[in-house]
């Protein structure tokens, strides 16, 4: 692999609690049918195996499939957040939870910095009218949403129907997890381009040639994608290899590492080595 001479964070990963992190991690496996390459999805597991593959920072996060887990998973990824300095945490919702406001004003109050929401996970249609109404106090609090988008099996989460909620919400900001729309990348490149949309590469490099995933990178733009590895599923030194073997430019590859990730998170570039 080339020598990666920037700063790298990893914009997709996931952690779990100690006493679920088995039992997730295989549900996670069995859902997709793929072999997870970390069993347990631990937060010191991300920390340790992040570190010796060279990455800086993590946006951890963690999705409540029912509403009633939303509070407990909340605190657990800012609990986490505080054990390791180097995470960046997202919170999780559910439009079907009770006093989505209150719990929106906790993701402030425990210092999170916006949320992860999985609809495939969570069995609810991104464009919801729940969902919808949910989105537009995201947008006032200015707290981006990190979406699970795509997957030919399932509507829930289709490109198609994030676009919708796009153009519905003013000043809504979505990150479209795995280029937009896990194995339906045409249909998203289609539909997803739009100034209040972001991308990781997480769960894509596997399944794509690299000049095909460069292709689609450049469709969006350097300055629109973030690298993520979706631990537990992949190990961060595998999706460093798949992403440096893509034909990008010094530059682009810095965007993607590091630079997408500081604008849309407000994070200081310079503090990143720390």
């Amino acid at each position: 692999m080339k020598e990666i001479s920037c700063p790298i964070v990893d914009a997709h990963a996931h952690i779990f609690p100690v006493k679920i992190a088995e039992k997730a991690t295989k549900a996670i496996g069995a859902f997709y049918d793929i072999p997870m390459q970390n069993p347990q999805g631990l937060a010191e597991q991300l920390a340790e195996v992040g570190a010796k593959a060279g990455i800086c920072r993590f946006l951890v996060c963690s999705s409540a499939t029912v509403p009633a887990q939303v509070g407990s998973i909340n605190d657990f990824i800012h609990e986490a957040c505080l054990r390791y300095p180097q995470f960046i945490g997202l919170g999780t919702l559910h439009p079907f939870m009770d006093d989505v406001d209150a719990e929106i004003d906790r993701i402030v109050e425990l210092g999170l910095h916006g949320v992860k929401l999985h609809p495939d996970f969570q069995k609810f249609y991104i464009d919801d009218e729940k969902a919808i109404a949910m989105y537009r106090r995201l947008a006032q609090r200015h707290l981006p949403v990190l979406f699970h988008t795509g997957d030919a099996r399932y509507e829930y989460s289709a490109p198609t129907r994030l676009r919708r909620v796009l153009d519905e919400v003013d000043g809504f900001v979505a990150i479209g997890a795995h280029f937009g729309g896990y194995n339906r990348w045409e249909e998203a490149r289609k539909v997803l381009r739009h100034p209040n949309v972001y991308y990781d590469t997480s769960s894509s490099l596997f399944a794509l040639p690299p000049d095909e995933a460069a292709d689609i990178l450049r469709d969006y733009g350097a300055d629109r994608c973030m690298f993520g590895t979706d631990f537990p599923m992949w190990e961060p030194k595998g999706e460093l290899e798949r992403f440096m073997a893509m034909p990008l430019t010094q530059a682009e590859r810095e965007q993607v590492f590091y630079k997408t990730f500081c604008k849309l998170f407000g994070v200081d570039a310079d503090k990143l080595k720390d």
